[in-house]
């Protein structure tokens, strides 16, 4: 259902690119947005791993550099039957996870420092296994066309207010503001739609990997309360990215809405718990068990270096 739903919305998307562009300048105007919408999808094709990357800061690890860490997502990624992913670490305190890349042969996984510090390993696999689901359905390049069709939409929009939009269909320049503030908002609403079906799909097929369902969702519990206290800037300065994270890191809040570029963390709990029936484990307990998060120090691996490159000691990831 919700592969049929991540299509329709998708569908959508496309139309509204091409709806924009026809209001702005006709039969001309959908023909260029339709090459516009070709020309920034295929940049992206190519670019968006490094481009998301190298916005949050991460830095890529070998084993020699956190071995446990490493392992992990190689033992997590042969489960998934998936090649091994690049792995990243961002020196961030906010605890979260993504992925990127246009194809599983061409994936990588970042973790923010703070995640490693705040889970047990079990916990970590869950988020790790949710990561690597992402990557075998390819959400990473369907999120991806999203977020470029969203940014072209709101470009072309704009530029239909700067120029009068196309007086011949009666638009004009009233029509043109209009179309400036609806369609950037129709394309947002289209885009959060999409991430949160992928998520719920990647929650089942992580908690599959992983093998307990109940460690993600515990893992989501404990990630949801630190990412409302504590602040991402790379995330904040880079918004448009925000749905490609595990929970949202702008907000940290599971409202389950139209504006809510994540589902109800509850919600999620709640579908984690029923597969781990289906599985036969042990149910998660859903209460307040966030005295149970980790009292462990920020993490510092063999990959965390200070500006000036200098390396600080070693930590348990490594």
């Amino acid at each position: 259902m919700n592969m049929m739903r991540t299509a329709v919305l998708m569908a959508a998307m496309t139309a509204l690119f091409l709806v924009v562009g026809a209001l702005i300048g006709g039969q001309t105007g959908m023909l260029m947005a339709l090459a516009f919408a070709a020309a920034t999808n295929l940049f992206a094709y190519w670019n968006s791993d490094r481009l998301a990357l190298a916005a949050n800061g991460a830095q890529e690890i070998q084993r020699a550099e956190a071995p446990e860490l490493y392992d992990l997502v190689a033992e997590l990624a042969r489960r998934a039957q998936l090649p091994m992913p690049r792995v990243y670490v961002v020196h961030e305190d906010q605890p979260n996870a993504f992925a990127t890349g246009r194809n599983p042969e061409n994936a990588a996984v970042a973790v923010n420092t703070g995640l490693i510090s705040m889970l047990t390993r079990e916990e970590l696999a869950g988020v790790i296994a949710h990561e690597l689901a992402h990557i075998k359905h390819r959400d990473t390049l369907t999120m991806t066309i999203t977020a470029t069709l969203a940014g072209a939409i709101s470009s072309i929009a704009q530029w239909g207010m700067f120029f009068g939009g196309n007086r011949n269909n009666g638009a004009g320049v009233i029509g043109s503001i209009a179309l400036a503030v609806l369609a950037p908002l129709a394309a947002m609403l289209v885009q959060m739609a999409i991430s949160r079906s992928r998520e719920y799909e990647a929650d089942r097929l992580g908690g599959e990997i992983c093998g307990d369902p109940n460690q993600l969702a515990s893992a989501l519990y404990k990630i949801a309360h630190g990412a409302e206290a504590i602040p991402n800037e790379n995330a904040e300065a880079n918004p448009a990215m925000a749905h490609m994270f595990i929970i949202n890191p702008l907000t940290g809040q599971g409202v389950d809405n139209l504006f809510s570029t994540h589902p109800n963390v509850e919600n999620r709990i709640a579908a984690l718990q029923q597969l781990a029936g289906e599985m036969g484990v042990v149910g998660y307990a859903s209460q307040d068990n966030s005295a149970a998060i980790s009292a462990r120090g920020p993490w510092r691996g063999a990959a965390d270096r200070g500006s000036s490159g200098e390396r600080r000691p070693r930590g348990p990831w490594g």
